[in-house]
């Protein structure tokens, strides 16, 4: 006989990771709904999408579910998160996937099907500095084709309200404590049973000594990415939807 072949329930990932994103991001299906809405009143329902710093899908999913014409290719550089990806969507000829940095200058030569009518991230774009983060929109207004569109999904943090900010930090923790008293896992926790997956565990430990426990960045204001989509060259941005602690803006080349 021959040996036992190692596998995971690809769509208990997928949703794992879902339950675990929600445990921070309350209103993250309101902002998935609300990004698909432009990208249907901006492109139309037939789209071919760049999912930038796709993590596992979860973007491309929630398109494909809506939008059954539209295509996706995925980008990331996180092994572990690829991996998930690559088997959730495997057989689906509407979805490739490419691992590449968005930090190397030359990321976009590996991208196939360009330019896109949009260029969708979420929940990702935080882990860079203002100066990297400029220099990759500038890079983007490149790959979305004109009038195509560019949307980001993410913690936006306003300086000028400092007290506002406190105030809404602490009663969302307050709600993630409760969640977590109920068993809701955290970051680490659904890395650690990431870690404990035979076929996950190589790709996580990879995934670990690419970015440690969890990558540093900043997390600008909405009115900050606004001016620097159209600093890089899109024809207009502005911010389409809000939540006490995360905004969605849209960029339209």
């Amino acid at each position: 006989m021959g040996e036992a072949v190692a596998t995971t329930d690809w769509e208990a990932r997928q949703d794992s990771w879902d339950r675990q994103q929600e445990w921070y991001m309350p209103d993250r299906e309101e902002r998935f709904r609300v990004m698909l809405d432009m990208v249907e009143a901006c492109v139309g329902t037939a789209p071919r999408v760049l999912d930038l710093a796709c993590g596992t899908g979860s973007i491309t999913k929630r398109l494909l579910e809506r939008f059954p014409n539209a295509t996706s290719v995925g980008v990331d550089l996180d092994p572990a998160l690829l991996t998930i990806a690559e088997g959730y969507f495997a057989g689906d000829g509407r979805v490739r996937f490419v691992r590449a940095d968005l930090t190397d200058p030359g990321w976009t030569a590996l991208l196939p099907d360009g330019p896109y009518d949009a260029v969708l991230t979420a929940t990702a774009l935080h882990w860079l500095n203002v100066g990297p983060l400029a220099a990759l929109y500038g890079q983007l207004a490149g790959v979305v084709r004109d009038g195509g569109a560019f949307m980001n999904a993410d913690r936006m943090i306003d300086g000028t309200t400092p007290r506002i900010n406190a105030a809404e930090r602490a009663h969302r923790h307050a709600a993630m404590d409760r969640a977590k008293a109920q068993g809701v896992p955290d970051w680490a926790e659904w890395w650690r049973l990431a870690a404990e997956d035979p076929v996950l565990a190589g790709p996580t430990a990879e995934r670990f000594a690419i970015y440690g426990e969890h990558a540093d960045g900043e997390t600008p204001s909405a009115q900050w990415h606004t001016r620097a989509l159209l600093d890089a060259g899109f024809g207009e941005a502005r911010t389409v939807w809000a939540s006490p602690s995360d905004a969605l803006v849209l960029a339209l080349r």
